[in-house]
C-alpha cells in the first residue's frame, strides 16, 4: 500500500490508544492516527461534527466494542448500514471473548474479532501483526469522501 493510511482508533483505554500510537509511530507504512475515545465521537468524526471540522475518511477502523455513550456494536451497525462506509474495513479489538459478542460483531459485519491481550509484550505484538496484514498484505477500497445526501442520514443515526 502507498500514501498515507488513514486509520481511525476507537478507544477510551488512554492506555491502549498510547501504546497503539506508539507502536504504528515506529511502522513503515506513512500512518495517520486518529482517535474517538467513545462511539459518538467516532461518528462524528466520519461525519465531521463536534470537534471535527470535515468527514474522517479513514482507510481502516480499529474498533474497542465496550465504549461509552454508543458501544462498538452500535457504530458497527451504523458504519455497515451507509453504502459509503460499509467498504471500510473494521478490526474489532475487545477484551471480551464472549461467544455471543464475537458472532454479534461477525453477524454486524465486523471485518475480524480479536480478544485484546493483556499482556504488553502481547498487545505489542498484536499491533505488528495487524500492521503487516491489514496495511502490508491487504489490498483496501479506495474511498472518497462522503456525499451530502450520506451527511444527513448519517447525522440522524447519531
Amino acid at each position: 500500500m502507498t500514501g498515507t493510511i488513514n486509520v481511525l482508533l476507537v478507544e477510551d483505554n488512554a492506555a491502549d490508544v498510547d501504546l497503539t500510537r506508539e507502536m504504528l509511530s515506529a511502522t513503515k507504512f506513512d500512518i495517520k492516527l486518529s482517535v474517538a475515545t467513545d462511539g459518538v465521537e467516532a461518528l462524528d468524526y466520519l461525519n465531521g461534527v463536534g470537534n471535527w471540522s470535515e468527514p474522517g475518511q479513514p482507510t481502516l477502523i480499529l474498533l474497542d466494542l465496550n465504549l461509552p455513550r454508543k458501544d462498538g456494536r452500535q457504530v458497527l451497525a451504523v458504519l455497515k448500514s451507509h453504502d459509503e462506509l460499509r467498504r471500510i474495513p473494521v478490526v474489532v479489538l475487545s477484551s471480551s471473548n464472549s461467544k455471543k459478542d464475537v458472532t454479534s460483531c461477525y453477524h454486524l459485519g465486523a471485518n475480524c474479532y480479536i480478544v485484546k491481550p493483556v499482556d504488553l509484550d502481547a498487545y505489542r505484538a498484536l499491533v505488528r501483526r495487524l500492521e503487516d496484514f491489514w496495511l502490508g498484505l491487504v489490498e483496501l477500497p479506495y474511498r472518497e469522501g462522503h456525499s451530502i445526501a450520506t451527511r444527513i442520514s448519517f447525522e440522524e443515526q447519531r
